[in-house]
């Protein structure tokens, strides 16, 4: 760790969100860990197809419960079928490029897999209707999330010696749970909002998986709640920094003041003109100002990446969407006011 960071990566930090372009996992990996020199990570490629995707990746690992392919989007299985074999063989190849760019490496190392309440929304029980409509199902899902994500990690420990891991949840349904928008298989009704005590819960115990270690919560959506992600003991959030508004301000400055770390979301994930590193942390700077929190603590507390996910992206903007965050990060270390 750091002399100058109270988290597992140094001050000044930048990292990624999850996926990348294209479907070469050791050219995927030779560009994070080429890019990312100080905080890498385990990248996603959905355009290998189904299994690929982050639902997929995160099916492969469940424990005991299995998933397959049909039109509407991934279901449950009674047993583990193609789709839930071919996923686990991804995620292997995917791990054993990790390995071979990381010989050597030491310091933080982010891997994710879709948080309870977004596998609850995407993944279908045998009715068609979304997991989040039975309580029990639910619960089940966390559980199994819980013990794979258990071995996941100790997997990747084993690979790359040196990492100290970091968890990455990927909640963009998260919001849409909460607040009961999330459209039943008819699409014209909605499911009922699931408490915030049972939400916050869930994501407690799968904090817990991590024995300790960081474990960042990341939503591309708009209204991420804060407090609650704090209260579940996470320590940081990761957001897209365009879609903030004033009324999260008070839950990002008490989440701060917390300890809590933001993983600002300021590069775009999509191909377009990038600005001055300066210029796109122009507003996290802003916002400090603005909550009245100490310059000094700004480049702890911020770890710059992109928007979201590059999947979208070419394979060189992804490459200059990763350098930029580097910059970015850099120019706010160095100059915080």
């Amino acid at each position: 760790m750091s002399e100058n960071s109270t988290y597992e990566w140094a001050a000044g930090a930048a990292t990624g969100i999850g996926s990348m372009p294209g479907g070469d996992a050791r050219e995927a990996a030779r560009t994070v860990t080429g890019s990312l020199e100080t905080f890498p990570y385990l990248p996603e490629l959905p355009a290998r197809g189904p299994g690929a995707d982050m639902i997929g990746r995160t099916i492969g690992m469940l424990v005991e419960v299995y998933g397959h392919v049909e039109p509407s989007g991934w279901r449950i299985s009674d047993r583990p079928g193609r789709d839930t074999r071919r996923a686990r063989a991804w995620l292997g190849e995917d791990l054993d490029a990790l390995e071979e760019f990381t010989q050597g490496y030491e310091g933080p190392l982010k891997v994710s897999a879709v948080g309870p309440w977004t596998l609850a929304t995407a993944l279908e029980t045998r009715n068609g209707e979304a997991a989040l409509r039975d309580p029990g199902a639910c619960r089940d899902l966390a559980a199994s999330l819980a013990e794979g994500l258990h071995g996941h990690l100790a997997e990747v420990r084993r690979r790359v010696p040196g990492a100290r891991v970091v968890l990455q949840l990927d909640e963009p349904s998260l919001t849409a749970v909460l607040q009961g928008r999330v459209k039943t298989a008819s699409g014209y009704r909605t499911h009922r909002a699931v408490d915030r005590a049972v939400v916050e819960g869930a994501l407690r115990d799968l904090v817990g998986v991590a024995e300790g270690g960081p474990v960042v919560v990341h939503s591309c959506a708009p209204e991420v709640p804060f407090g609650l992600l704090r209260r579940a003991g996470v320590t940081g959030i990761s957001f897209d920094f365009s879609l903030l508004t004033e009324r999260e301000e008070e839950a990002i400055g008490e989440a701060v003041e917390g300890g809590t770390a933001l993983f600002a979301g300021v590069v775009p994930g999509v191909d377009g003109r990038l600005s001055d590193p300066a210029g796109s942390v122009m507003g996290v700077r802003t916002l400090w100002r603005r909550l009245g929190l100490t310059p000094g603590t700004l480049s702890e507390s911020v770890v710059i990446t992109p928007s979201c996910g590059l999947a979208v992206a070419s394979p060189a903007y992804a490459r200059s969407a990763l350098a930029h965050c580097v910059r970015a990060a850099r120019s706010l270390a160095d100059n915080p006011e």
